[in-house]
């Protein structure tokens, strides 16, 4: 029995993590739906029992969210991003801001020193990219490619770390900034200053360009949502 019980368990492990390569790997998108049970069954060659518990597991983690009706979605790409949005929610909006602020502006004092040619390309086309958005009054979009200007400033910092827990808690964030519903118009500040700093190699300059922003952010929030 002991034996069988192991075998069993090894097998639902091999199919999380097949599962969770699937989700890391990109080959289910963030928010994506899944295949079914009976799809996944057939392709592993294991009985639907043995999905379900797999699927249930990530589950818990946080990686997937079963919708009553519907079918299976990636809710997040790690344990620590699925972590972070359990915890986000139950956060208060300045406790959030204070995390953001830490890594963001610390970001933008590494780039500065670190940035490669290629880097400050991809900054570049991230900000243009964030800017049409604004332009076009595309809340969802500027949502979206404001993180990612945010997300190539701390791809450029080239700190292994830093880059894992950015991207984790992006995916809380993006939730947070949806559910505090601040206007576009309000949350607009332009980056070119954080941009320019970090080109032209000035670490100081950067960081306080990062302030900057984070300041304008919390008077924006602290106006509409009297945050707290």
């Amino acid at each position: 029995m002991s034996l069988r019980t192991a075998q069993r368990a090894s097998l639902v492990d091999q199919v999380i993590d097949q599962l969770k390569e699937q989700i890391t790997s990109g080959a289910w998108q963030l928010h994506g739906k899944i295949p079914t049970e009976t799809v996944l069954a057939e392709q592993l060659g294991v009985g639907r029992n043995t999905v379900r518990e797999a699927v249930r597991a990530l589950t818990h983690a946080g990686l997937l969210e079963c919708r009553q009706g519907d079918g299976t979605y990636v809710r997040a790409t790690s344990e620590l991003s699925g972590a972070m949005l359990r915890r986000l929610r139950a956060a208060e909006h300045l406790e959030i801001f204070e995390v953001r602020r830490a890594l963001e502006v610390e970001a933008a004092r590494l780039a500065a020193s670190r940035r490669t040619e290629e880097d400050i390309e991809e900054i570049k086309v991230a900000l243009a990219k964030r800017e049409q958005a604004w332009a076009d009054r595309d809340a969802a979009a500027f949502v979206e490619t404001d993180l990612a200007f945010h997300m190539a400033v701390v791809e450029a910092t080239h700190n292994r770390v830093l880059i894992d827990i950015y991207n984790d808690f992006s995916a809380a964030l993006r939730a947070s900034i949806t559910a505090a519903g601040v206007p576009v118009e309000k949350t607009y500040i332009s980056h070119d200053g954080i941009f320019r700093a970090i080109a032209a190699g000035d670490a100081a300059a950067a960081e306080r360009a990062g302030l900057e922003c984070m300041e304008h952010i919390l008077a924006s929030l602290t106006e509409s949502t009297g945050l707290s």
